[in-house]
């Protein structure tokens, strides 16, 4: 934004820069309403109220954003959290767990972040519907998981889907399978916002329609809307009236993030003597997490630093695995009350992140997005807990893919854990190669999940099949070179191997 006033500013005296920059900016907002209110005037009946109430919330991110000098963080107001605003997982795991439990369960709702697509994994439709262990999908595992604590403690936890426009319809023609579960299952949709040209920073649809010339100049603005949208669905009044208390929010691809009664029953019991308002669960940094986002003490309140907002001299520093230990999982815990009134008060505060996308005609657009961990400093009495690794196990490509379909975990209730059978917890880092891209292309390649028990790294790249029951110990790579295909037999056990594209089979 700051470049685009610059190109707009050339030859102004430097005494009238701040007015003339005001002025654009007046120029814009106004100019960004009237574009709005055309593209209100192509919609009809409910769907022109649901874009307005969409549109106002797109006014006041295009307004921030246009307020916007500079980062966002001076960075040596950045201080470590307090001791006790980030809390060791075990510490409070220690305590005993209460008789009255299905209390504490029966004041929470499960609200998984379901706006994704499958299309980064060659899958069409939601991402929550790829089958990922036993022919189960993400949704089927995140059912059995709730349905299993409502039988065992007799309770009523219901589960929230926050879908997008592009995962909703096909959402709720499967959530007819789970009628007889027990489980309640709502949705709301997230918001949609215009795409905006990087040029003149106006929308590029030309009405409210999502085909034809319209099919990509749409965007659900990431998971930091769903406080907003949860708000203006009525949702969230209707689950305060039910009595519900508190939402537990992750990404559905996240296998590890199931409901923790240690975390819920610290929340509940008000640490440190206070009404406890969000917390945070964060992990230990590897190597792989070097650009997640971090909990940093800022103006007196716990926040999340997120990579965007450093300024690029402190970039290094920031990925530093001693400096900042630790990156959020983006399992959060909020209650439901703080959300509804800081709605109310107008005063949900969430840095904005500007996310530059060409489309396929070869414009140049942005779309406006916030995070929803970025709200931790809006809510009273923020925590951290440093969580074990295993609740952050995301599935983002086929490599993660392969990992939880193999025999590293046990499958129980729709949760996984890792087979107490492997001799170390951490998980193999796994690198597959492009020709594994497609989840299609994987299922061709593997004859049946190898055993990877005691696998400690994995890469493999060209044209490679796996036969069945193949046994993959400590470093295996595995190198098909350009032309050349590896078949590895049925029964193969590679430890410590390279395998090269004539089949060679070197000590590694």
């Amino acid at each position: 934004m700051a470049c685009y006033f610059e190109g707009l500013s050339k030859g102004v005296p430097n005494g009238g820069m701040a007015q003339f920059q005001e002025v654009m900016r007046q120029q814009l907002e106004t100019s960004m309403h009237a574009e709005l209110e055309k593209l209100l005037d192509t919609a009809m009946g409910v769907d022109k109220e649901v874009s307005r109430k969409d549109f106002d919330g797109f006014k006041k991110l295009f307004h921030r954003f246009l307020q916007v000098k500079g980062p966002s963080v001076d960075w040596p107001k950045i201080h470590r959290p307090p001791e006790d605003s980030i809390q060791p997982y075990d510490k409070i795991a220690a305590l005993p767990l209460p008789d009255s439990l299905a209390d504490s369960l029966n004041k929470l709702v499960v609200v998984k972040l379901n706006g994704g697509l499958g299309t980064s994994m060659g899958c069409k439709g939601p991402k929550s519907l790829i089958s990922v262990r036993n022919e189960n999908t993400f949704l089927d595992l995140t059912v059995q998981q709730i349905e299993h604590l409502n039988k065992k403690y007799n309770t009523d936890v219901p589960l929230v889907l926050m879908n997008s426009f592009n995962t909703d319809e096909d959402t709720k023609k499967i959530l007819q399978k789970y009628t007889h579960h027990r489980v309640k299952i709502h949705t709301f949709n997230q918001s949609r916002y215009p795409r905006i040209s990087k040029e003149s920073l106006l929308p590029v649809a030309t009405d409210i329609g999502m085909t034809g010339e319209n099919a990509d100049v749409w965007y659900p603005p990431g998971h930091g809307d769903i406080y907003a949208s949860f708000y203006n669905s009525g949702l969230l009044d209707q689950l305060i009236t039910e009595g519900k208390e508190y939402i537990f929010v992750s990404n559905i691809d996240n296998l590890g993030a199931t409901v923790d009664l240690n975390i819920l029953h610290h929340l509940v019991s008000q640490p440190n003597g206070k009404r406890c308002e969000f917390i945070m669960e964060v992990t230990d940094k590897t190597r792989a997490d070097v650009k997640g986002g971090t909990l940093i003490q800022y103006d007196n309140k716990l926040r999340l630093l997120e990579i965007a907002q450093v300024p690029k001299a402190h970039v290094d520093e920031f990925k530093s695995v001693t400096k900042f230990k630790i990156f959020n999982t983006n399992n959060l815990w909020i209650s439901l009350g703080a959300i509804k009134r800081l709605q109310e008060q107008n005063a949900m505060d969430m840095e904005i992140i500007v996310n530059p996308k060409t489309l396929d005609g070869g414009q140049n657009v942005i779309q406006l997005e916030t995070a929803v961990g970025a709200a931790i400093k809006s809510f009273d009495n923020a925590l951290g807990i440093n969580v074990p690794r295993s609740r952050f196990l995301p599935v983002k490509t086929v490599s993660d893919l392969l990992l939880v379909m193999s025999n590293l975990y046990s499958l129980e209730a729709g949760s996984l854990t890792m087979s107490q059978k492997r001799e170390f917890p951490t998980t193999p880092h796994v690198k597959l190669g492009s020709s594994f891209t497609k989840v299609q292309e994987y299922q061709t390649r593997f004859e049946s999940i190898p055993d990877m028990l005691e696998l400690d790294h994995l890469t493999v790249s060209g044209d490679v099949t796996f036969g069945k029951q193949v046994s993959l110990k400590g470093t295996v790579i595995i190198i098909a070179n350009h032309g050349d295909r590896i078949d590895i037999p049925a029964g193969t056990i590679l430890e410590n191997k390279i395998v090269s594209g004539n089949l060679r089979i070197l000590d590694h």
